[in-house]
Order: C-alpha cells, then structure tokens, then sequence
C-alpha cells in the first residue's frame, strides 16, 4: 500500500508553526502528479484470467516474483521512457514511481501477500481537480503527550479488514501507552524501517466529524521506551483520498474511547 507518511521535520521550538509546515507539506504530497488523488485504479491479476485489465492495455499476468507484461505496439506502453512492445518481465516497483507508463499515467505493479496488481495513476485524475484542501484541526498542545512504547517479545500478526473488502495481515511491533484526557491508553503499533512507530486508530469522532479511521505516526522510541504521541498530526490515510488503495483498519483495540477532536479531519 501506498503511504503518505509524516516526514522527519526539523524541530524548532515553535510546535504550532512546524504543524502548520508540516501540514502544507502533506496537502503538497496528496496533491502531486502522482500522489494518492492520482489513483484511479488498483487491479489484482488474479480477478482477471485472461490478462487484460480494465482500461489497461497489455496482457498481464504472475510468474512467481515477478509479472510478465506483453505488449504490441499500438498499446502505446513506454518502458523506462522508451516506446515498448514486446515480453518483459517485471519485480514491484516502489510507488508511485513506475517502470510502464502509458503517456502521462503510471502503471505501479504491486504485491500484497504474494498476490500481484497493477496501480494505475493518473495525474489527471478528476479527485485531484477536484480537491479543496484538507479540513484539519489547528495545533493544540493539549493533544501533544508523552508516550512509552513496549515491545512485544515477538512480533504479533493479526489480520484486520482492508478498505478493498479483504483481510491482510498487519504486523504489530509493540503497545504505546499514554495518557489522555485523564485515562492512561494504549494503540497497538507496526515499527516502520526508520524505527517510527504507526499507529492505525479509530475513536469516537471517526465515522462523523472524522473520516472512519486515521493514522498516527510517532517518532522512533528512545532507548527507555519513550516518545511523543501528537494527535494533532494525526492523517488521514490514504483511501480517503482515492477508493482504490487497501488501507488496513483498526486492529482491535485500537479504538479510543475519547473524541480525538485534532489533527486531520476529512477533505476540505
């Protein structure tokens, strides 16, 4: 799946004036060329025997870790930027940069638990002329508390719903404790490869003044366990700005029992 993630940000001193950089440099990730509103379709091979996806030309199909992609000529397919035709084979590219391309839109292949797709991105995608901004709370320090993160003796894979109306596994590092409006809580959390701690969350907001879930992204704990949990950057994900992407939801108990009134809300 495709993320828009919470970039290292240089720490000033001035906590509402790095969110509020903060939160233009994410309206200018979603917004770009080839950011979330330019998905206009993810399409899994296997749905599709005969190799032909929608509005896609080529035949497609898996071959163990890799897709094979035939084209002719008047498909009009680049590959690397080069006019294509013929059989090439190909590994998952890293989104949403993408070896095929057919005129401005990028063909991303993908993998998810060894099933392979096709991500079609379209910087003219009606969602991206249609966006407005994204509706966010401005900056109160109140929602900005220490956090703990502890590790699970091992990792924990639970398998949790998907946006796309399929369950994944999602893989869980550890618990993150805080307190909150009086009450100690906890979310469970994957650990990205920079060490960041992401959190998939739900809580009494979501669903009515907030999108259904959000994400939270923490900074890598210290040695002691300790970290920051900011819910004033708190994000939408990635399939509310485009239904073709497979968020995860909630793994359970990831649903707080507080209304997160912070962070990002819904599209402008």
């Amino acid at each position: 799946m495709t993320n828009v993630t919470d970039r290292a940000d240089v720490i000033t001193g001035d906590a509402s004036g790095d969110w509020k950089r903060w939160q233009e440099q994410r309206v200018e990730q979603v917004s770009a060329p080839y950011g979330p509103l330019a998905l206009v379709g993810t399409h899994w091979i296997e749905d599709h025997p005969g190799g032909r996806l929608p509005n896609v030309p080529g035949i497609w199909r898996a071959d163990g870790d890799e897709v094979v992609l035939t084209a002719a000529e008047d498909d009009g397919l680049a590959l690397d930027g080069e006019p294509f035709a013929g059989e090439i084979r190909l590994a998952a590219d890293r989104e949403p940069a993408a070896r095929v391309t057919l005129g401005e839109r990028h063909l991303v292949v993908l993998v998810r638990e060894d099933v392979w797709g096709i991500r079609d991105y379209d910087p003219s995608a009606a969602a991206r002329r249609a966006f407005r901004g994204i509706d966010a709370t401005p900056y109160d320090p109140r929602w900005s508390v220490p956090g703990r993160f502890t590790p699970y003796g091992d990792r924990r894979s639970v398998r949790v719903g998907n946006a796309d109306g399929r369950e994944r596994a999602l893989v869980l590092a550890g618990e993150l404790a805080f307190t909150l409006a009086g009450e100690e809580r906890a979310l469970q959390v994957a650990e990205q490869a920079d060490g960041r701690l992401w959190a998939v969350f739900a809580d009494r907001t979501s669903g009515h003044s907030s999108f259904r879930f959000r994400f939270l992204y923490s900074a890598a704990p210290g040695a002691d366990g300790s970290t920051t949990v900011d819910l004033n950057r708190a994000q939408l994900p990635p399939c509310a700005f485009a239904d073709h992407f497979i968020c995860p939801f909630p793994p359970p108990g990831n649903t707080l029992g507080v209304a997160v009134e912070a962070g990002e809300r819904r599209l402008g």
